[in-house]
């Protein structure tokens, strides 16, 4: 998994309150695209009249936010069905972190298993930071001191699990955070070998 320490990219603000994991990718991209492809479908509805061509007024078409890799996006961001693959379809299109002042919970641990950074912030900050983006403008996502800088060096704290953090920040997932820490889950399976045999078998 990618590391995720500092990153400085153009923010683009879709502010949308409740969009679900079903427009972030329809179900069937998943069955008949490879996941590295996604990207080019994310928020297909959105970004794509009937006929396949661009919606210009939307905001990753825009001069400026084509390249984006942080979206400042609404209440409730990811809510809907468990699908992996909106995180994935976010990652394939380049977005390393995604700002907003809730998620849904589902897809808000698969980002970290796939090192997309969720940042929670008040409404108040959102707003703040969507200002700063109405014109295509660079950001800094600063995890290792849970600072979001703004165009005009402005700094927001944000609050992530140390846990969470730490994975992050040395591109582990969940399996390679225990591995981590294999030496003492080996030396606890040993003493309790001796304490309890019985649990163990033979």
């Amino acid at each position: 998994m990618e590391k995720f320490v500092v990153h400085e990219g153009i923010a683009a603000p879709l502010l949308h309150r409740d969009l679900n994991t079903d427009v972030v990718i329809r179900i069937e991209r998943l069955v008949a695209e490879p996941r590295h492809t996604l990207g080019g479908f994310l928020f297909e509805s959105l970004r794509f009249d009937p006929a396949g061509e661009p919606i210009p007024d939307f905001v990753l078409n825009r001069e400026g936010y084509r390249d984006a890799t942080i979206l400042i996006a609404g209440d409730n961001f990811g809510c809907g069905s468990s699908r992996e693959g909106a995180v994935w379809a976010l990652a394939s299109f380049g977005i390393r972190c995604v700002i907003a002042p809730s998620f849904g919970e589902i897809f808000y641990n698969n980002c970290f298993q796939n090192g997309l950074l969720a940042v929670v912030l008040p409404p108040d900050e959102i707003q703040v930071l969507a200002q700063h983006a109405a014109a295509p403008a660079r950001f800094t996502v600063d995890l290792e001191r849970r600072r979001i800088v703004t165009p005009g060096n402005r700094e927001i704290p944000f609050e992530i699990a140390p846990a969470r953090r730490e994975a992050l920040l040395e591109g582990l997932d969940g399996i390679g955070l225990t591995l981590k820490r294999k030496a003492a889950i080996e030396a606890f399976r040993h003493r309790d070998r001796v304490d309890r045999p019985w649990i163990h078998g033979a």
